[in-house]
């Protein structure tokens, strides 16, 4: 994720998304997560005992399966879906993965060009490079960059726990022109339409979703009977970056009844969200019947503690439930595999700002608190715990 900037702005100008400030006390990890910097940290390694009895399948019903009613730019309609083997007899809560603002086309000589440009501050070249890196669908022998796949440690987890995971896909959403409220309200009207599909795939084994699933490592059909396995009527959500802002939207009092019907959010979590409060109207936000949960780690070099403090006044007054939790070493991009730099992706990095003088030592841009940054890894393990237990408590009933 990258916080949106005009084309003629260099990309590590970070602008902050919020202009609100707040003083939230950190809770602690276990210092065993604590390490240096790991920018060769193993991927797909977090939860590899949870693996063996969960099953991933992929769906993509096309790059342009719908379009934004108000400026008619196409949204794909694609997803991952880990869930448990055995499904069994009874309906499983269902969890559904937003990510957020991230480039769209795995592009690396627009990448390259990019870098270049920045250096020689050719901010026309830079500008052009940038827009096809950006752009929706891909050109033609450009692969679309997978953010969705990003949090397959999370659905593996989740799915071990007997949740069924959806991890959907919103490039569309991000190479488009919409911004402020109306991406939120976009990325919400994202996650309806996919509980749509959901809701009459369980209901009849029918609709968009018949015959869509494809196998995640060989692409070949695969057919998953969920027919009367999905509890559309327990449904959690989590929304990374700007996907944050999107499920705290779709989970607010005001926009609760589009919804598809039978389907119920019992708990929403904001990851890292991104609330742009200089754009964005607060009160569409207020979520008093859904409990809520933000997260932010201290390094954090794509959004401030400002994001604690908006979530917090979304939730005032909730009789629900709220949860703040602010995690010590922790990044932005570490918490997606996609655009973290062990994975090798395009446009991947640690966003945490760096002294020279404090090796293995992070802050965001400006700070002066320095901790000592999580690994990948680590940082992924710390969030995938807070993630599990959170849902656990809404979804299922335990502590």
């Amino acid at each position: 994720m990258r916080i949106f900037r005009p084309a003629s702005t260099p990309r590590r100008r970070l602008v902050r998304t919020c202009a609100l400030a707040t003083t939230t006390a950190a809770l602690l990890l276990p210092q065993a997560l604590a390490g240096t910097p790991a920018s060769a940290a193993p991927l797909g390694t977090s939860f590899p005992e949870a693996a063996r009895g969960v099953g991933t399948v992929t769906y993509d019903l096309g790059d342009r399966a719908y379009r934004l009613p108000d400026t008619g730019e196409p949204v794909e309609m694609a997803a991952v879906v880990h869930y448990p083997k055995d499904l069994g007899a009874s309906p499983r809560p269902l969890v559904v993965l937003l990510h957020g603002w991230h480039e769209t086309c795995a592009d690396r000589t627009a990448e390259a060009a990019r870098e270049a440009a920045e250096q020689a501050g050719d901010w026309d070249a830079y500008a052009a490079a940038n827009q096809k890196l950006f752009s929706w669908p891909c050109a033609p022998g450009t692969s679309p960059l997978p953010n969705e796949r990003g949090y397959d440690y999370l659905g593996t987890r989740l799915a071990a726990r007997g949740y069924i995971v959806v991890s959907v896909r919103a490039n569309g959403i991000n190479a488009s022109s919409v911004w402020g409220d109306r991406n939120a309200s976009a990325r919400a009207d994202l996650i309806n339409k996919h509980l749509a599909l959901w809701q009459k795939l369980d209901a009849s084994g029918r609709g968009g979703l018949d015959g869509a699933f494809r196998d995640a490592v060989t692409g070949k059909p695969r057919n998953v009977d969920f027919r009367h396995r999905v509890d559309l009527g327990n449904v959690g959500t989590l929304g990374h970056s700007r996907g944050g802002a999107g499920v705290t939207w779709h989970a607010s009092d005001r926009h609760r009844g589009q919804w598809p019907a039978g389907v119920t959010v019992r708990a929403a979590l904001a990851l890292a969200p991104a609330y742009n409060v200089m754009t964005e109207d607060a009160a569409a936000y207020g979520i008093t019947r859904t409990p809520l949960a933000v997260v932010r780690g201290t390094c954090d070099g794509q959004v401030g503690r400002e994001a604690l403090s908006f979530a917090a006044d979304a939730a005032a007054g909730s009789k629900a439930g709220f949860h703040s939790f602010e995690m010590p070493g922790a990044n932005h991009n570490f918490f997606n595999t996609q655009w973290s730099p062990a994975g090798g992706q395009v446009a991947a990095r640690d966003d945490a700002a760096h002294d020279a003088s404090r090796p293995g030592a992070c802050t965001e841009p400006g700070g002066s608190v320095h901790e000592t940054q999580l690994t990948e890894e680590a940082q992924r393990r710390g969030g995938a715990a807070f993630v599990d237990a959170f849902f656990r408590k809404y979804l299922t009933g335990g502590r």
